[in-house]
Parts: structure tokens; sequence; C-alpha cells
């Protein structure tokens, strides 16, 4: 377990890579029925930080999460293309908010896990790489150690994060919601090495595995894990199925599959999705995976019951 000199707050934002901003915007306007911020939002009455482009990403609020949408080809810094382009939109990785960001630093190194900085030099001493031309620190896992690029960096004060106003608390269900959504369920991560994963996010991090077994939607053996304010489900997909075709992707790396989200009612999102044009995968009594072609390229699930041990099941 790693040391109690730091703790993560809060899930930072998932990031997914598209091939148009506008598109994705437009997308989740009309499917999920919010609006997008672009990042340049955050600069509009202020000056951007010299040479960081503020053009390459737009936030999305959904609930208890802040997803974030980036087109690669923006991404440059020091006149570098920082991510690949994709032909076809995809989840990239995630990252944490952290109290006491330097003591979590360490403990990752302590397990072993490689770790580098916003500009991709790798970290080493005993404190983590800052922001190019800033004291904040931020640092990145390498994949070949924790499986995925995870982010880490202090809780700031940042402009585009709705759960960061004073007293913000988890909304009720919205009748103007299209989708009835409740909150996040949980984050799908495939993978054929569960304890690598673990390493980072138990032995290090600090998060506690709540529950395993088979996920007989996805077609995997499945470990979830509670840590911070989310749960991540770690999942070994079965050969042949969806899953593990997109795993192979990103072999050996892990893959950053889906989002589910619990909802109030199912047929109110299958009717929906139905409406937008987008397609459904599959549906059993208490879960509905949307198809990915017209879903931004998500797989994007459904629910109507949090996974077993999930400790904001008696929230």
């Amino acid at each position: 377990m790693p040391d109690s000199g730091f703790r993560m707050t809060r899930l930072y934002h998932p990031s997914h890579h598209v091939t148009d901003l506008r598109e994705a915007e437009d997308w989740f306007e009309r499917v999920f029925g919010r609006r997008s911020h672009p990042m340049a939002e955050m600069t509009k009455n202020a000056p951007a930080s010299k040479g960081y482009p503020t053009d390459y990403s737009t936030f999305t609020p959904i609930n208890d999460v802040l997803f974030d949408t980036i087109d690669p080809k923006r991404y440059v810094l020091n006149g570098i293309q920082r991510y690949a382009s994709v032909d076809t939109p995809h989840l990239k990785g995630f990252g944490w908010y952290v109290d006491g960001i330097a003591e979590a630093y360490r403990s990752l190194r302590n397990a072993g896990v490689g770790m580098v900085g916003q500009l991709d030099e790798p970290a080493e001493g005993d404190d983590p790489p800052t922001a190019p031309g800033s004291p904040m620190p931020i640092f990145f896992t390498v994949p070949e150690d924790a499986g995925l690029r995870y982010e880490f960096l202090p809780q700031i004060p940042f402009p585009l994060d709705h759960r960061l106003a004073e007293g913000w608390e988890l909304p009720p269900v919205s009748a103007d919601d299209p989708l009835g959504i409740v909150r996040c369920s949980h984050h799908t991560v495939l993978t054929d090495r569960v304890d690598r994963a673990l390493r980072v996010v138990v032995d290090a991090l600090g998060g506690r595995v709540i529950h395993q077994g088979r996920n007989e939607v996805l077609g995997a053996d499945s470990t979830y894990v509670h840590l911070s304010d989310a749960v991540f489900e770690y999942a070994v997909p079965d050969a042949g199925t969806a899953g593990h075709a997109d795993w192979t992707l990103k072999a050996p790396d892990d893959t950053y599959h889906s989002i589910t989200w619990e909802v109030a009612d199912l047929d109110r999102v299958a009717h929906h999705l139905r409406a937008q044009g987008v397609g459904v995968r599959t549906r059993t009594d208490d879960t509905l995976i949307a198809e990915p072609e017209n879903a931004l390229g998500i797989p994007w699930g459904f629910t109507t019951r949090l996974t077993p041990g999930d400790p904001r099941d008696a929230a």
C-alpha cells in the first residue's frame, strides 16, 4: 500500500482522440444533450501561456465526469505534434488530481513504474517533473510499465471543470436529460496483464479491488477497482470478441475501451439512441451497449445496476 502522504482526490478526465472536434461537439449536444466547452474559453479574457495551444481540446461535463476530446493534429508543443494522428476516434487514457503529488510520484517509482514529463522527457530523481515553464508538477506513466499512459497533476483551479465549483454535488437525474444519466458506473480497460494494472492502481495508488468475475456482455474475465471517486474495470477479453479485437490494436499495452453510465431507464436510452441514429450492439435486462461506429468510436455502456461491491451503491 502507498504512503499516507498523498490522496487521489478525483478522476481528472478521460481523454478521447478524434479527427474532428466540431463533429464531436455536435454529437455530444445531440446524443448526450450536453454542450461542450473549447479550451480556448479559458483564455478569452486572459492571455494564453506562451507557446501553448488552446485549439486542440474541448471539454464536455457529464454529471460526475469531465470528458476531454482532443484533436492530436492540433496538439503541438515546441514545434512537435505530441500525440499520433488517428484515422478513427478512440479513447486514449485518463488521470487523476492528486493531493500530495510528490509522494504519489515516489510511490509509483518505488513500485518500479517508469514515468515521463509533459514533453515525454524521462522522469528521474525524487521529485516529479513540472510543466514546461511552470512549477506545477505533472507526469505520466509509461505504458510498458503501467499498461496505459496515466496522468497525474495537483488539483489546481480549472475553470472548465464543473465539479470544482464550491459546494458541487452529483445532481439528480434531470427530466431534460435524453439519456437519464445518474453517474459514471465504470471505465473499462482491456488487458492481458491484470497484475501490471493492479501494481499501479492498487499497490502504488491505494485503490481497492471490489469485485472479480465474468462480464458476459463484454465476453471477459474482469477485475473491478475502486480508486478515488471512480470504478475501473480491468478486463481480459475472450478471443473472437469485439473487445479482443479492440485490445489487439494496442497490445501489448492496455486499451482504454469504454465508459459505462448508470442510468434511470434503459428503454429511455434505447429510444433516444435510435432516434439519433446510434445503433445498439447488445442489450440485456440491465445493460445496453452502443455501436461504436456511430458513437464517436466508443461502445458506450448504459446500465441500471452498479458493480457489486461499489461503495457508491449505498449512497
